[in-house]
């Protein structure tokens, strides 16, 4: 089960839905799930959402909740956040956010079913496989929907070359022909815009800070490539495995809006070893 209690803080009554709604930033669908399966009370009664509600009166809403994924307790995950509506991992390189057919019990998935057994699995970013840092996940539906689209990410990449001070790539991201995972620019692709700076450089690579102004599958990986300054260990785009087994990307610092409070969060995960010592690495 997940709660949340709202205090109605409006001078004027009306429907509750409404409340919910307008004040609250509860989803249609959460409202009608929570009405079918009875969650809904007001001062400690059954309520129903046509009921009316007045500044003071307290609004719980209590969901039932399903696991999505097999609890593996042996797994380690740093939190870097948290709080009733949301935690934040500190994903490290090498596991995947969801179980797959290849990986059933090695997940961050699997490491929150064990963390908080019967809550259901809502990561609000996805990271790569072999992407590090932070990964943003709602404990529950109210919180997915609050926070869908309101986290703002920065990134870190070492890419091969010797890049500019800073600029932006603007190139249209498309899939390969016949290919479900590989991406490519092409003039028939959807918009995708990269903005970066350099931060520093060593071994050969230039260390970026990286902002996404959209979010296209694997696009820093696919922009830096085509602009010839693939990722290091980003073998998929071009990339070379002699100085680090992956991609040396990194979500480094993500901000957002609290889901229960509004409080503005920003939350930081260092850079990992592999990618610090790539940059002191000899040519």
């Amino acid at each position: 089960m997940s709660e949340l209690i709202f205090t109605v803080d409006t001078e004027d009554p009306c429907q509750l839905k409404n409340y919910l709604r307008g004040s609250c930033g509860v989803s249609a669908g959460l409202l009608r799930r929570l009405k079918n399966e009875g969650g809904i009370t007001v001062n400690g009664a059954a309520a129903r959402t046509v009921d009316i509600v007045s500044k003071g009166d307290i609004i719980k809403l209590t969901q039932r909740e399903n696991s999505s994924a097999e609890a593996n307790p042996e797994l380690d995950v740093p939190v870097v956040f948290e709080n009733d509506g949301a935690v934040v991992f500190n994903k490290p390189a090498g596991m995947p956010v969801h179980p797959s057919a290849r990986h059933r019990n090695d997940t961050l998935g699997n490491f929150f079913a064990a963390r908080y057994g019967g809550l259901t699995f809502r990561p609000v970013n996805r990271l790569d496989k072999d992407t590090s840092g932070l990964c943003l996940v709602a404990k529950n539906s109210y919180s997915a929907n609050i926070l869908q689209g309101g986290t703002h990410k920065i990134y870190y990449a070492a890419v091969e070359g010797i890049t500019d001070e800073a600029g932006t790539i603007d190139a249209p991201i498309a899939r390969v022909a016949e290919s479900i995972i590989t991406r490519c620019v092409r003039d028939d692709g959807r918009k995708a815009v990269t903005h970066y700076k350099k931060i520093g450089e060593g071994g050969g690579c230039s260390l970026l800070e990286i902002e996404l102004e959209t979010g296209r599958t694997h696009q820093i990986r696919v922009h830096f490539s085509h602009m010839g300054y693939p990722l290091a260990g980003d073998d998929l785009y071009g990339g070379s495995r002699e100085k680090i087994t992956r991609q040396a990307l990194h979500c480094g610092k993500m901000s957002f809006r609290c889901p229960l409070t509004g409080e503005e969060i920003t939350v930081e995960a260092p850079l990992p070893q592999d990618i610090s010592e790539l940059l002191q690495k000899e040519r």
